[in-house]
């Protein structure tokens, strides 16, 4: 078979890029004026952004859980950091192997229940990936020591955390695709998750002289930063860090494409660019995640693929989609065309990426009705110093309305068309009762449908 018709009829890699702790609106495209990141922009500008898109438990370890099952934490039982997520239940893995591709995780894991750097993560731990290298867990982006990838000897990486692991995973894949015939590999999904920009906030050296670098009297605070002095002097100290530990992670997205291009997959390879949750930095006087904000909750989701709509291999542009962490799983696993198992839970939104004539959109299941909404979940209370001390759940609906109760009470209702820095709470106003019962429904199905458990409000 001639090397173009294996490339017709072979079904599409697809990588995940991931960071951690990268919020939504810290990006180019997204108009944030503290950061450069033009590689990422790109993959905005010629694929599918999901600019609805959430972190239903905005915490390291669920999210982790709910994106490798497509379960809810209390449905997988990954409910708070640290977490581990039982081996015995199935992950994206399996479906991916039971097609033929090659599985390959590189980086931060964090779901073996350890939020120590010196823990280590048995291979019995790690989702079943064929090819595994990484990490539980880590603080120090100076230092970071792996396991895995054929040596089970903890062993330091050379230079910045986000620089050294995309040098594994892009090695890997060489190793990978140049080891058959060409277009003759069998396909892939690879993960490549990194730890910045997750605090403490320090940038790799150098930053300053790619441009990327802030002085804190430079940079604009959101609206929703309070006027209060330490707050903002903290947070200005922050974000610059921040913002250059994102140019970073935009660099190596560059470095990624690049290497799919030196191989000749980069047309045959989804790219699906997103965060495990966003950062506070200070909005409403709130630090890191667990928040149910829209710092803290709304990630960046962005599908993409060389030639895009030019090539009649996806749609471009924007949905409105209410994507949650559960319907990342599926909705990847439809990008090739293999349907979800029965054990996931959320919704396949590749119908909204696959274009019209790719035979792969045939296979997939486009749901007659999409979920209006999208379930928040706290579940455990959590106190750490700048973030919420209680328990609470929550909806964002498609329309943009969100409320979040704590438990038997109403906390917050907010109209995000018109109030985006959620400085206009309407929980407690009667002008705005029809549109809290509307979301307190949406919630209260939610928690049934699911099997959750939590006190809503007496009225509920």
């Amino acid at each position: 078979m001639s090397d173009s018709a294996t490339r017709a009829n072979r079904r599409p890699n697809v990588i995940w890029i991931f960071g951690d702790q990268h919020r939504a609106q810290c990006l180019g495209y997204r108009g944030d004026p503290n950061v450069r990141t033009p590689n990422i922009d790109n993959l905005a500008r010629n694929g599918m952004r999901f600019d609805n898109a959430v972190a239903g438990a905005p915490w390291c370890c669920p999210f982790r859980g709910a994106l490798l099952t497509g379960q809810y934490p209390h449905q997988n039982g990954v409910r708070q950091t640290p977490g581990a997520l039982d081996p015995a239940i199935p992950t994206i893995v399996a479906p991916f192997r039971e097609a033929g591709y090659h599985t390959a995780y590189v980086g931060k894991w964090h779901l073996s229940g350890s939020n120590s750097s010196e823990h280590t993560v048995p291979p019995d731990c790690r989702g079943g990936f064929d090819y595994w290298l990484g990490y539980e867990n880590n603080n120090n982006q100076n230092e970071v020591h792996v396991v895995g990838g054929g040596d089970e000897t903890p062993r330091r990486l050379d230079g910045y955390e986000t620089d050294a692991l995309t040098d594994c995973f892009l090695e890997h894949l060489r190793d990978h695709v140049g080891s058959g015939e060409a277009g003759d590999y069998a396909p892939f999904f690879a993960v490549l998750s990194v730890q910045p920009p997750h605090s403490p906030y320090v940038p790799p050296t150098g930053c300053a002289a790619r441009g990327g670098s802030l002085n804190p009297a430079g940079v604009q605070l959101r609206p929703n930063v309070p006027p209060v002095p330490w707050i903002q002097k903290k947070a200005a100290l922050d974000v610059c860090g921040y913002a250059a530990m994102v140019e970073n992670l935009d660099e190596n997205v560059g470095r990624i494409r690049e290497g799919l291009r030196q191989l000749g997959v980069d047309g045959d390879t989804w790219i699906v660019f997103f965060s495990d949750h966003g950062d506070m930095l200070g909005s409403h006087g709130q630090w890191e995640k667990s928040s149910p904000w829209e710092e803290s909750i709304r990630i960046p989701f962005i599908v993409s693929r060389l030639g895009g709509a030019e090539r009649g291999r996806m749609r471009t542009g924007e949905t409105d989609a209410v994507l949650n962490h559960v319907d990342i799983a599926p909705t990847t696993l439809g990008l090739c065309g293999i349907r979800p198992p029965a054990s996931m839970r959320g919704h396949s939104y590749a119908h909204r990426c696959l274009h019209p004539s790719d035979p792969l959109k045939a296979a997939t299941d486009e749901p007659p009705t999409e979920p209006e909404s999208a379930f928040l979940q706290q579940i455990p209370r959590k106190f750490h110093p700048h973030s919420v001390n209680k328990a609470w759940r929550g909806v964002v609906t498609r329309d943009g309305w969100k409320l979040v109760c704590q438990p038997g009470q109403d906390w917050l209702l907010h109209n995000l068309n018109e109030d985006p820095y959620e400085l206009a709470n309407y929980a407690h106003d009667n002008a705005f009762a029809s549109q809290r019962k509307r979301c307190l429904g949406l919630l209260m199905d939610w928690i049934e449908q699911t099997g959750d458990e939590f006190p809503l409000p007496a009225d509920a």
